[in-house]
């Protein structure tokens, strides 16, 4: 593991444990095992991590999304696969994303957003004109920007449930079937 990778696992544990307000970079490197100085090699605050910790969680929605998607199933399925993966991650790392939320719009890295989400929306893309290929979508879809309406309509569901209200199973998994006809019927989904 790099010593970037390992100021990056540190901040969020420490961040974790901590808070963003209370956390120092001294807390940091103490907890990566590293130098201070070290530290400043890559990042220039403990706000600057936000973005990188922002990759990283993106980089496992996208690790999760690969992994419970399977090609072979119809359509309904592999949206549902979509929104349980993130469905999934948001509610297993609630306090990463909330402190993401919050550490990185203290900062000038908000810009930085789109950025870090592209891979997402390259391959959230690539799965919407698929499916408009072969006919299951509907014609008149924008793939480009219904993309970003997606993925960000799915995040807010999940963080809706997990981040801001007091999270309950049943009310989680009526949100998400909400969310499944609404996307449905956004798509013009041909089963």
């Amino acid at each position: 593991m790099s010593k970037e990778e390992k100021i990056i696992l540190a901040a969020i544990d420490v961040f974790r444990d901590k808070g963003v307000e209370k956390t120092k970079v001294s807390d940091i490197v103490k907890s990566a095992g590293i130098a201070q100085g070290t530290f400043y090699l890559y990042f220039p605050s403990k706000l600057s991590v936000m973005p990188a910790i922002a990759t990283v969680m993106v980089e496992k929605i996208m690790s999760e999304v690969k992994n419970r998607f399977q090609d072979s199933t119809p359509l309904v399925s592999q949206i549902e696969q979509i929104v349980d993966a993130v469905f999934y991650l948001t509610k297993e790392y609630r306090d990463v994303f909330a402190l993401i939320y919050a550490g990185i719009a203290q900062t000038e890295h908000l810009k930085e957003w789109e950025t870090i989400y592209a891979p997402f929306y390259e391959w959230m893309s690539n799965f919407l004109k698929n499916a408009q290929n072969v006919g299951n979508i509907r014609d008149s879809l924008n793939t480009e920007r219904s993309t970003k309406l997606i993925i960000g309509l799915i995040e807010s569901a999940a963080e809706q449930i997990y981040l801001y209200d007091d999270f309950d199973e049943e009310n989680a998994t009526l949100q998400k079937q909400e969310l499944l006809d609404f996307l449905h019927h956004a798509l013009g989904l041909r089963i």
